[in-house]
């Protein structure tokens, strides 16, 4: 792995370089070794959180862990093109739009002990515009060489919170093109029901039930590239002991060992039905 400049990411991208990089500030990591009809991203997947933060933030660590999504770069991270987010959703989320990126209540809770200064909101700002510099210039060579391309965006969620049974994998559509995408979404979410998860996890998959997709790296992706369907594709954090802290890497492998096959399959087809 390089430690590159945003510059030289992109430029990589458009020569159809492969390679592997973190950004020069560390908020983000590449990995291309092929360049393929699809990609897969972990957005949420970063805990890192500026130290400058630490003494103003009321939230622990443990709370930030607890909505962050961890494990879900390592669920892809064999595949082809994989990018992810290295910092924390607490200090700006990388999946909403840069006025709401960086927040003052996180989930109920007052998020700062006093209000932060426009130096260290652009400080963060800066980190997630260089982020969609690098998705923009991905999506279009993918788009330019392929016609087509599938964007598997991994997330996770709380699931003991809710106060009814939630699936293990829900799938957020409601800003795709349902119309056109129908069918091979319906293909994704049959093929994540057909897992086979440790400790008797039973594989049920959803479309819209706990999450509608409503995401900005989803609608980015999907207002600028005509030709790119993104799926937003949750899995209940059955992985891990949510309320103690505790991943259970057993499940993030078998889950990271079957989508190794399951991806590339469902993306063949997506590329075989919607290739021009």
């Amino acid at each position: 792995m390089e430690r590159l400049s945003i510059e030289a990411i992109i430029t990589n991208i458009e020569q159809e370089i492969c390679f592997h990089a973190v950004s020069e500030d560390y908020s983000l990591t590449i990995k291309i070794d092929d360049y393929v009809h699809y990609a897969c991203a972990a957005v949420h997947d970063g805990h890192q959180f500026r130290k400058e933060l630490w003494n103003n933030c009321m939230h622990t660590a443990y709370e930030r862990w607890y909505e962050e999504d961890p494990e879900t770069k390592n669920m892809v991270a064999s595949h082809p093109i994989v990018l992810a987010g290295c910092d924390s959703r607490f200090e700006y989320d990388l999946n909403r739009d840069p006025e709401n990126a960086v927040f003052d209540t996180a989930w109920g809770k007052q998020l700062w002990h006093k209000p932060l200064s426009e130096a260290m909101i652009t400080k963060s700002l800066e980190k997630h515009h260089n982020f969609y510099k690098v998705v923009h210039a991905l999506m279009a060579k993918l788009e330019a060489k392929f016609g087509v391309v599938v964007v598997y965006d991994m997330h996770s969620y709380n699931w003991r919170r809710w106060d009814r049974p939630v699936p293990t994998w829900n799938l957020g559509t409601s800003n795709i093109d349902n119309d056109r995408f129908g069918a091979i979404v319906e293909s994704w979410r049959q093929s994540l029901s057909e897992m086979s998860l440790p400790h008797h996890i039973e594989p049920t998959s959803k479309i819209n039930d706990t999450f509608q997709g409503n995401g900005y790296f989803l609608k980015y992706i999907t207002k600028n590239f005509q030709n790119v369907l993104v799926l937003a594709t949750e899995i209940a954090k059955v992985y891990c002991d949510e309320y103690n802290y505790i991943i259970y890497p057993e499940v993030v492998a078998s889950v990271e060992k079957q989508l190794l096959s399951k991806i590339p399959e469902h993306a063949q087809e997506f590329y075989q039905k919607h290739r021009q």
